[in-house]
């Protein structure tokens, strides 16, 4: 129970994941549902929360990807009106399991990622960093704008973490995507490439910095194929 908005409303809200309601009043009512969830969670306040909780598990868990998309879209927005208590105990949990999903799925945590592992305390945050490498593979390998995405975001996301962990962790991830047969996908991997650089420099890490030039040299300089080396000149050029 709660006073902020008439209860009866609410248990209205509450009832549209009622399956039986599903199959009988609309098939969207339950993504209709899901869409509304962080504006109710904000007009109830986080001391509210106990309320919506069993909903949000319950959509979370959905049979129609679109409901668990819609919520996957918006979890870093629930996150930051729920805090960082809330957010460790009864968001983590779904952001996982979302991590897992269809990419449909997976592409909504994707696009704000940086957002949500931002609001993470440090210790937490540190261990999605073995998680990464998993958004390199996809459901369908013509899906390039997901890995266009995934460099999109770790540019941001360098900022989270110091410059070992982006040596031993991002740095892979980094090297892999600059190979992509997408040429589109290779030239914002570049801007990925030099902004580690730069992290490394910034943050007096020159040894790193060193050992990752020289990587690059090997890999793209020496490339037996032209792209390798355009791709070297083109790290440069961005640089």
């Amino acid at each position: 129970l709660q006073d902020i908005i008439p209860q009866p409303l609410l248990d209205q809200y509450l009832s549209m994941t009622d399956p039986a309601r599903a199959q009988t009043v609309d098939t969207e009512i339950a993504k209709h549902c899901a869409y509304s969830l962080p504006g109710v969670a904000l007009t109830l306040g986080r001391q509210n929360w106990h309320c919506l909780k069993d909903t949000y598990e319950t959509l979370a868990s959905d049979v129609q990807w679109k409901v668990r998309r819609t919520l996957a879209f918006s979890i870093h927005e629930l996150a930051v009106i729920l805090g960082d208590q809330l957010t460790a105990a009864d968001l983590v949990p779904i952001f996982n399991g979302f991590l897992k999903d269809l990419d449909e799925v997976r592409i909504g945590v994707l696009k704000h990622l940086y957002d949500f592992l931002k609001l993470l305390h440090a210790d937490k945050r540190r261990e999605y960093l073995y998680q990464l490498q998993e958004f390199v593979v996809t459901d369908n390998s013509r899906n390039w704008r997901f890995r266009y995405e995934l460099a999109e975001q770790l540019i941001l996301i360098l900022e989270l973490y110091n410059p070992n962990d982006v040596y031993d962790y991002l740095r892979h991830i980094a090297l892999t995507l600059c190979s992509d047969k997408v040429s589109e996908v290779r030239w914002i991997s570049f801007k990925l490439v030099v902004a580690i650089l730069q992290k490394f420099y910034a943050n007096n890490a020159n040894a790193l910095g060193l050992n990752f030039i020289n990587e690059l040299v090997v890999r793209f300089r020496h490339s037996s194929k032209w792209v390798g080396r355009q791709a070297f000149a083109f790290i440069c050029q961005v640089g």
